[in-house]
């Protein structure tokens, strides 16, 4: 089957809109919209095919540029190496330079608008924050001290100058909690955050899930308004299938290996962690993964990963090269 090399570039106006271009009557899947791009050819780089593509394409010289997500798709008679760019800055005012029509659109409407089914997991990438916050395994010692905390470390999450989506998400993971104590906690750390662009994932398995099934229907938009999503542990992956969560709710998975990053895919995830990226006082006489076999694992997934194990803000141009969404962790977001 052929392959080809497809570079294609978010880019964002000022009121968070997404620019898309539709797709022009001479070329194939006409009329459907996509990220800007094109082919890459054989001898250029992908920043400079990048360029290259946005200033025949838009009349934009690209100026700031980052790795978003990488990933492979079928066709019938092609393969599409896809390689999407989060652009934070550029030159010149966008033109459908080429004929075609483009449009900026809010990322929540694009694939409903007739984007291409492939570019699904850009828009998932698009969606997210570059940075997560998990709660430490630490006795609760009463819950307006541990919502300081999560107040303390929203702060932190919004005070990193980034490149991409602002704010964060704060996972509440606090083993041997009550499912029905931990929808209450989430409850109260979502007043402290109210304001912030800080969003809540609840981490838990079968017993949160069962809580969230039996909340009334009439209270399930109320419950979204509190947390984000569901975040499950690894060991959940294979049974969580045959589990249903609220249809708005975000879907994160822990993952440790290929197998599972392949799991969580096949479960439409938004997101996933791996790691432990490096030695970490929770892994105990792991090594790590690393950068390079990190890379490896995550280059054709169709799905925006994490780093996590001893990483922090300070790791995230190391991890946006590896091809990740960006950096989770304990240690480096939470008050000591």
């Amino acid at each position: 089957m052929r392959m080809i090399h497809v570079v294609a570039a978010v880019l964002k106006d000022d009121a968070g809109r997404v620019l898309v271009s539709q797709r022009p009557p001479a070329k194939s899947l006409s009329g459907a919209w996509e990220f800007p791009g094109g082919k890459m050819q054989p001898d250029e780089s992908r920043e400079d095919a990048l360029a290259r593509e946005l200033e025949e394409e838009l009349g934009v010289q690209v100026e700031a540029a980052r790795p978003l997500i990488r990933y492979r798709c079928r066709y019938p008679d092609l393969e599409v190496d896809l390689d999407a760019w989060h652009v934070s800055r550029w030159a010149g005012k966008p033109e459908g330079l080429e004929g075609q029509a483009i449009d900026w659109r809010e990322s929540k409407h694009l694939l409903a608008s007739g984007l291409l089914p492939a570019d699904a997991a850009i828009v998932d990438a698009i969606g997210l924050p570059s940075l997560v916050a998990v709660t430490p395994p630490m006795a609760i010692h009463g819950e307006a001290a541990l919502l300081d905390r999560v107040e303390i470390a929203a702060e932190a999450l919004t005070s990193f100058s980034l490149q991409a989506a602002p704010g964060g998400l704060i996972v509440l993971r606090l083993p041997g909690l009550a499912a029905e104590e931990l929808l209450k906690l989430a409850a109260g750390a979502a007043c402290r955050l109210e304001g912030t662009p800080v969003r809540l994932m609840l981490h838990g398995g079968a017993e949160l899930v069962d809580s969230l099934q039996g909340v009334p229907a009439n209270l399930q938009s109320r419950l979204m308004e509190v947390v984000a999503g569901l975040h499950i542990p690894a060991r959940f992956l294979k049974r969580f299938r045959f589990w249903q969560v609220p249809g708005e709710f975000l879907l994160g998975a822990s993952c440790h290996d290929e197998f599972e990053l392949r799991q969580a895919a096949m479960l439409d995830a938004d997101y996933a962690f791996l790691g432990p990226l490096k030695p970490t006082s929770s892994h105990p006489g792991q090594p790590g993964l690393g950068w390079e076999k990190f890379a490896l694992l995550i280059k054709h997934l169709p799905l925006p990963v994490y780093a996590i194990g001893g990483v922090g803000p300070d790791d995230l141009e190391t991890a946006w090269a590896a091809g990740a969404q960006g950096v989770a962790g304990i240690s480096a977001f939470w008050p000591k």
